[in-house]
């Protein structure tokens, strides 16, 4: 049982730690670097760049829910149950769901837009219709890690509660 709980636990913790890490960390490093540099299209390497990084990050996402539930499973299976056990699935499907919708439908969608324009996004007219969903898609993939990074922030307490 504490093997499943390490597994789980540790699962939380780089899916918590890649959401801070990116989000606190590597962005803001990453666009500051290269508009430092004033190289040409600086935004568009800095967005491919930290594209790819949160591609990637997606699919640890993907397998740390896998596992988050896995744990879970195995572990009402096996016993004891885990306290509140139908609230912490809810949660972890939460938050795979909102990774999900992330990293296929909303990232998708950025790559078909940026795939079309060939120029930062920011570069365009501020009323320019690629322009507008781009930032709305921003803006939303933004927001939408909130669920998971929540989600982790609660599962965690009631781990190390339990």
């Amino acid at each position: 049982m504490l093997a499943l709980r390490y597994v789980s636990l540790l699962a939380l913790t780089l899916w918590l730690g890649g959401l801070i890490a990116l989000g606190a960390i590597a962005a803001p490093s990453i666009f500051q670097t290269v508009d430092a540099q004033h190289l040409a299209d600086g935004r568009v390497l800095a967005g491919a760049i930290f594209g790819e990084a949160l591609r990637r990050f997606h699919h640890l996402s993907y397998a740390c829910g896998a596992v988050i539930l896995a744990g879970f499973i195995a572990r009402a299976v096996l016993g004891p149950r885990p306290l509140r056990l139908a609230i912490r699935m809810v949660i972890a499907l939460a938050m795979l769901g909102a990774a999900a919708y992330s990293g296929v439908v909303i990232s998708g969608r950025i790559a078909q837009i940026q795939s079309e324009i060939r120029v930062a996004p920011s570069s365009l007219p501020a009323a320019d219709a690629r322009r507008v969903e781009f930032d709305r898609l921003h803006t939303r993939s933004t927001s939408i890690q909130i669920v998971p990074l929540i989600g982790g922030l609660i599962l965690l307490f009631w781990e190390l509660k339990e």
